[in-house]
C-alpha cells in the first residue's frame, strides 16, 4: 500500500529539490518497527536537511524529519506491539536514516520510547525534539544545583522552539524567567509563556568587554552560542551554570577562563541526539506532568507535508516562532 512522505532529491549539480512523492513500503530503510507516522514537527537541522543538507544528509533520495510520533504498525522487536504509541527524536533519524515527513517509518526500536502518559502524539511533536532538549538542559541546571527563589534564569533564543518551551517549563517550576529575543513583537508572546522579563538580543549579543560584570542570572538555558554565550558566562552569579543547547549565533566562543576560575560558573553540554533512553523517558515523564497544555497550544502552528519546502527555508532564516507541527495526513 503506498503511502506519501517528503523526497528531497539532488541533482548533477549538487542543488536539491523537496517535493511529496508516494512510496512503497519496501522502499523505506531496514528496521525493527513499523511506524504510522502522525505528526512531526520543523527544527533548525530540519531545515538544513530540506535545503542545502548542510553536511546531514549522506544519501539521497532522502526523507527529513529528525522526530515524529505515531502508532506502531508491525514490530519484530518484543518491546513493541502493533497499537503502541511511540516517540522518536535523535540518533540521526531525519540526516542519515529517513525520518518522519512520511506517512510511515521504519526504524530500529532502540530508537523509540514510548509516549508519556497525559500526552498526546500531537501534543509529542508540540514538544518535539525542541522541547526534550528544554527540558535535559532543565534537568541538568538543577542536577548542578539551580532551584526557584533565586535571581531569575535566562534563556536565549526564547521565542525558538528550544527557548519557548524552557521558558514555559521554568515558569510552570517556579522560577523567574528573562527571555532574550531579537523581536520586540515576540514579548507578548514570551510573557504568555511565562517570561517575567524581556531583554532585547542587541543589549547582550556582542563581544566579552570585561571577563566579568555583575552577577545577574541563576542559570541560563542558551540556545544562541557564540558571542552571546561569551557574555552571558561573565554574567552568571557566583557557582551557577549555563546549559549550552544550540549555536545559533556560530559555534565559535570568544570568551576568557576567568567566569570558570574566579566564579566556579559551569559550561553545560547539552546533547538530545545520543542520550540514553531513560533519560529520554524521565524527561518526557517530566514535560507530561509540567507542560501546562494552554501555553503548548499558545506556541502551536500547523501544516501539512506540502508547507515543508517553505518551511525549511523560513526556519533557517529566522522566521519560524514557537513550534510547527506537522500533520502528515493532512
Amino acid at each position: 500500500m503506498s503511502f506519501n512522505a517528503l523526497v528531497v532529491k539532488r541533482d548533477d549539480d549538487k542543488k536539491t529539490h523537496a517535493a511529496v512523492e508516494s512510496l512503497e513500503l519496501d522502499q523505506l530503510p531496514d528496521g525493527d518497527v513499523v511506524v504510522a507516522v502522525e505528526y512531526s514537527t520543523v527544527n533548525y537541522k530540519d531545515g538544513l536537511c530540506i535545503g542545502p543538507g548542510g553536511g546531514l544528509v549522506r544519501n539521497y533520495p532522502h526523507v527529513p524529519g529528525i522526530d515524529f510520533a505515531g502508532t506502531v504498525e508491525s514490530s519484530s522487536d518484543e518491546r513493541y506491539q502493533p497499537g503502541d504509541k511511540v516517540v522518536l527524536t535523535g540518533w540521526r533519524v531525519g540526516e542519515a536514516h529517513w525520518g518522519g515527513y512520511s506517512q510511515k517509518a521504519r526504524v530500529s526500536a532502540d530508537w523509540l520510547v514510548p509516549l508519556a502518559e497525559g500526552l498526546s502524539t500531537e501534543e509529542a511533536m508540540a514538544v518535539g525534539t525542541a522541547g526534550l532538549t528544554a527540558m535535559l538542559a532543565i534537568n541538568a541546571l538543577e542536577a548542578h544545583g539551580l532551584q526557584p527563589g533565586d535571581k531569575p534564569v535566562l534563556v536565549t533564543g526564547a521565542a525558538g522552539g528550544v527557548g519557548s518551551v524552557a521558558t514555559s517549563l521554568l515558569s510552570t517550576l517556579g522560577y523567574s524567567v528573562a527571555a532574550v529575543t531579537g523581536r520586540a513583537e515576540a514579548a507578548d508572546y514570551l510573557t504568555g509563556l511565562g517570561a517575567t522579563e524581556i531583554v532585547m538580543r542587541d543589549t547582550i549579543n556582542e563581544t566579552v568587554k570585561r571577563p566579568l560584570e555583575s552577577e545577574s542570572w541563576a542559570g541560563c538555558v542558551d540556545a544562541v552560542g557564540g558571542d552571546m554565550l561569551a557574555r552571558v558566562l561573565g554574567q552568571m552569579q557566583y557557582g551557577a551554570s549555563v546549559a549550552a543547547v544550540g549555536l545559533a549565533g556560530g559555534a565559535h566562543l570568544p570568551a576568557t577562563v576567568i567566569p570558570f576560575l574566579l566564579r566556579g560558573v559551569n559550561l553545560l553540554g547539552i546533547d538530545s541526539v545520543m542520550q540514553p533512553y531513560a533519560n529520554r523517558v524521565k524527561a518526557w515523564e517530566r514535560i507530561a506532568s509540567t507542560l501546562p497544555k494552554e501555553p503548548l497550544n499558545a506556541m502551536i502552528t500547523k501544516a501539512t507535508l506540502a508547507d515543508l519546502p517553505q518551511l525549511g527555508k523560513d526556519i533557517l532564516a529566522g522566521q519560524v516562532r514557537g513550534r510547527v507541527v506537522i500533520d502528515v495526513n493532512a
